[in-house]
């Protein structure tokens, strides 16, 4: 269903909120597909689809089956880094690294960008991470990584032809050169890359040359995207793709965060996917800034299905949208044990274990409301907000009690509790965007609590989400919110997350 524009019509930017960082986008006639990193979590990259550029929708997960991935070595923020999706030959083609322990650099294909995707091509002779894929005129696959390492590859079997040698490695001096992407527009190949580290110095360079192995002029106002040193509310630029759109005019899609509360700031979400205008002067891309409040594209918008508030796991798989960490067997998460519920066997015993059995959903809102139906009468389990084993907070339920807890780094804290009747309890989460009052204001207020029959709010521990945040934990992900157990079996009625405030 389209709807018409009006001339100062604005839409949200981000496009793809929470943590979905290392976008990379391609178009296929008059639809657009984008992928993004996922490090530890599986199924791994999402893969989303729009009609213009503005609304996305989750077709699926491109990795979803053991035979494409194992994550189970992968620490906190390994995992899957920085794919690059392309359309070519009448087939998508995913190139993506798997930073574990005999993972690697890896190649997918599929026919329907939704799935099924292939089993992995193995790409040993391909260096370093954030590998790219482009094709000449003359059918030649040429693979660039980070560093400005490039080699011919054939993507059909792995096989490499000659070294890597480097092309361009961005600005003299300036750190982490990667996440390459190359194009051929106009009279030249241009090399874009993502430079300065993935922190407040991000930024976006890039080059062009006659030939798609260079030589590769710099250009002269590099960087052509960074918001270092500014005020503005979305800062870590970087990581950029570019695409056209339906009237031929360029947009760029990238990673930034928006930091809140005091000094430094703090981002909770993640790295998220923006979008911006880009425009052609001289043969150079020039992108102003990336508006925190997009001015909507000159074309009908168009879209998706609006995401429900509720999920009753009525459902014989989980949604795409439910992510777990590092697996998810299936004898230890289902909905096809109880009809309408959604069933956790408990394998670690807390959210500190790598192997714990936990299922979420991103944090996509600044403030939200999340509530879960759980029963606890065969174990102990609850909701949680988690970055990684080191830093998550989450309300537990065990027959007959109700804790809060809170770890930070090496401290284990409970932080309330609260007997209540046996039977199923309404856990709930509310997280506050809090307005900075001084230096040291946190981003956000997390308060956990059980609802009674009423509907009454009886909160048990009020957290500051600072804790939880990528500049106190480290790290490349964001918050997600979801689903654990963490002894016996517990059962799930429904879960409901209601967004705030964007």
């Amino acid at each position: 269903m389209s709807e018409t524009l009006r001339a100062d019509a604005t839409a949200a930017n981000p496009v793809i909120p929470g943590f979905h960082p290392d976008p990379s986008v391609c178009r296929v006639g008059d639809d657009y597909y984008l992928v993004c990193s996922t490090f530890e979590y599986f199924p791994a990259i999402p893969v989303f689809h729009s009609r213009d550029l503005v609304h996305w929708t989750q077709l699926g997960n491109a990795l979803d089956r053991p035979s494409q991935l194992s994550l189970t070595a992968a620490p906190s923020s390994g995992g899957i880094y920085a794919p690059t999706l392309r359309h070519h030959d009448g087939r998508f083609w995913l190139i993506v690294t798997n930073v574990t322990e005999g993972g690697g650099n890896m190649l997918f294909t599929a026919t329907d960008p939704a799935g099924p995707w292939s089993d992995p091509v193995r790409l040993p002779g391909v260096p370093s991470i954030d590998p790219d894929l482009a094709w000449d005129e003359d059918g030649i696959c040429w693979c660039t990584s980070a560093g400005g390492a490039q080699v011919r590859i054939d993507p059909y079997t792995g096989e490499t032809f000659g070294p890597p040698r480097r092309v361009w490695a961005g600005t003299p001096g300036a750190m982490a050169p990667e996440a390459p992407h190359l194009y051929r527009i106009g009279a030249y190949w241009y090399l874009l890359i993502a430079e300065g580290g993935t922190e407040r110095g991000h930024g976006v360079s890039i080059a062009r040359g006659r030939t798609p192995d260079g030589p590769f002029e710099p250009c002269p106002d590099n960087p052509v995207l960074t918001h270092r040193g500014t005020h503005h509310p979305v800062q870590n630029t970087g990581h950029a793709d570019l695409v056209q759109g339906p009237d031929s005019s360029w947009w760029m899609v990238l990673l930034g965060v928006r930091p809140r509360g005091g000094t430094p700031g703090w981002h909770v979400l993640g790295r998220e996917t923006f979008l911006a205008p880009v425009r052609w002067v001289d043969d150079w891309p020039v992108v102003d800034e990336v508006p925190s409040v997009l001015p909507v594209p000159a074309w009908p918008l168009v879209p998706g299905p609006a995401e429900e508030v509720r999920d009753d796991f009525d459902l014989s798989e989980l949604r795409p949208q439910w992510i777990s960490v590092r697996d998810r067997p299936a004898e230890y998460c289902t909905t096809k044990e109880r009809s309408g519920h959604l069933t956790l066997r408990a394998r670690g015993d807390s959210l500190d274990e790598p192997d714990v059995v936990f299922v979420g959903r991103r944090q996509k809102h600044l403030s939200c409301r999340v509530r879960a139906l759980i029963e606890p009468v065969e174990g102990r389990g609850g909701l949680a907000v988690r970055l990684d084993e080191e830093h998550h907070f989450e309300i537990e339920a065990a027959e007959g009690e109700v804790r809060v807890l809170s770890r930070v780094g090496t401290l284990r804290t409970v932080v309330g509790a609260r007997s209540v009747p046996a039977g199923p309890v309404v856990l709930r989460l509310q997280v506050s965007d809090a307005p900075p009052k001084g230096p040291r204001t946190g981003p956000d207020v997390l308060t956990f609590g059980i609802e009674e029959p009423d509907g009454t709010f009886i909160a048990l521990g009020e957290l500051d989400g600072r804790y939880l945040s990528t500049e106190v934990a480290g790290g490349f992900t964001g918050r997600v919110i979801g689903l654990y157990a963490a002894a016996g079996t517990v059962h799930f009625d429904w879960f409901d997350y209601e967004p705030l405030v964007p």
